[in-house]
């Protein structure tokens, strides 16, 4: 264990009583995300309720009861938070993957903080346009379903452009106060937030199911167990990491011959955590939904055949998914990690891999290691994700029971958790240096 393992483990729980700045970023997150929840209950007008619930309940799964279960209800009441941050969440992608690509985009990742203010600012603009445009074609799916009360269609689309524009720029800047002033990743927090807000609700209906007869007792038994498997797994792998020893040679220091000493270098099997599957899911939305329109305007044949195709628990949904899951883990990797700077860095301090030279030797080591252990993590995330597709397929669970939100839920829960055990871990240290500041007085 490192010297923080052993912080955490040994850890006083009157630490967190005296931690003040920490008490701060819990309420920040608290009241940050109580008034999220609120603004999922905040309609935008010209809507007629009766129309809107009588659809909902007939459409709870596919592509609709995703995005519902990740803006925990906002789509269903069709409030001003109904877009939540999946098209911030698109832009990333569209920015993350140009800055691989064009040069000037790349130069500025290079830059540091000063080129990624720019790139967020990059990927804001490209939010509002996205929002515009699923806005636009919200609204005449609302027009074309006779759920619009509003006697003018211009006068309602541009109400609603308006009002899910607001909300979602709204819901971002949370996002980035969260992180900012709060405790987790505010991103990853309002997605889980949405997602476990349903879950009581989704338990209550297979509870429902089953004493109706519709599911089995034996079903609901099963599913149970697949639950705590997963979640199991889930924590198991997450905090599952690959060291690899650093040694540091002797060296003469103030006079001195300091030994040698050996560190670790952790790298986790799943460093990308629960972005691959956002990801995923955000981008397969965009063929899908487009597939779904086209259906239901038109009398193609193919569009009709692509929306079935494209429709959770169908094969070429479930294989395009997990395509798209490898190739986002493998990308947000290569993002993350990068093996020359690290080699690099370890040589300029004069660490080395045993029985590997240091420069670019280490630097293949390192990147041998990590596409290794890549590929156990995208088929981690590729069967923790498509696994449960089949049984909501076969046993007709609620989409929020799936692998992927319990996957975000539990990442998301661990990731906070990991914070808070750093505040508290800095708390102590700084309580370490004043009591030696005081001993030296003395």
């Amino acid at each position: 264990m490192s010297l923080s393992d052993r912080m955490v483990a040994n850890m006083d729980v009157s630490a967190f009583s005296k931690a003040k700045d920490l008490h701060k970023r819990l309420w920040f997150t608290l009241l940050a995300l109580i008034v999220f929840r609120l603004g999922t209950y905040i309609p935008f007008p010209g809507i007629n309720p009766a129309v809107l619930n009588e659809f909902f309940s007939s459409n709870q799964g596919g592509l609709i009861g995703m995005f519902n279960a990740f803006t925990g209800g906002a789509l269903s009441r069709m409030s001003i938070f109904a877009l939540n941050i999946m098209p911030y969440i698109s832009a990333s992608i569209i920015i993350q993957l140009g800055a691989s690509v064009i040069p000037s985009w790349m130069a500025l990742r290079k830059e540091g903080e000063a080129g990624m203010r720019k790139l967020n600012q990059y990927t804001r603009t490209l939010t509002i346009a996205i929002t515009v445009v699923q806005a636009y074609f919200m609204a005449l799916a609302l027009e074309r379903g006779g759920a619009v009360i509003m006697p003018s269609a211009h006068l309602f689309e541009l109400s609603t452009i308006t009002s899910l524009l607001g909300g979602t720029m709204f819901v971002v800047w949370l996002g980035e106060q969260i992180t900012a002033r709060g405790v987790g990743n505010g991103t990853s927090l309002l997605i889980m937030v949405g997602i476990v807000a349903n879950i009581p609700s989704a338990l209550i209906r297979m509870l429902e199911d089953g004493r109706a007869g519709s599911i089995s007792t034996f079903a609901i038994l099963f599913i149970g167990f697949m639950i705590l498997a997963v979640i199991y797994l889930v924590v198991l792998v997450e905090r599952a990491q690959r060291r690899i020893i650093i040694q540091y040679p002797k060296r003469q220091a103030a006079g001195r011959l300091m030994q040698g000493v050996s560190s670790h270098l952790p790298l986790k099997i799943n460093p990308t955590g629960v972005m691959p599957p956002i990801f995923a899911s955000a981008l397969l939305a965009i063929p899908v939904g487009i597939a779904q329109f086209f259906s239901q305007n038109t009398t193609s044949d193919f569009w009709s055949k692509t929306a079935l195709y494209l429709t959770p628990g169908q094969w070429v949904y479930m294989l395009t998914f997990a395509i798209l899951i490898v190739f986002f883990t493998f990308f947000y990797t290569g993002i993350q990690s990068n093996p020359k700077e690290t080699a690099e860095n370890l040589k300029k301090q004069g660490g080395f891999v045993a029985g590997i030279r240091p420069g670019e030797n280490t630097a293949q080591y390192l990147d041998y290691v990590i596409t290794r252990l890549t590929v156990l993590g995208a088929i981690y995330l590729t069967v923790l994700c498509i696994l449960p597709e089949f049984l909501i397929a076969t046993f007709n669970v609620p989409f929020f029971l799936g692998g992927t939100t319990l996957l975000i839920v539990v990442s998301v829960v661990l990731e906070t958790v990991n914070q808070i055990q750093s505040h508290l871990v800095a708390y102590q240290y700084e309580g370490l240096i004043r009591k030696a500041k005081l001993k030296g007085r003395l």
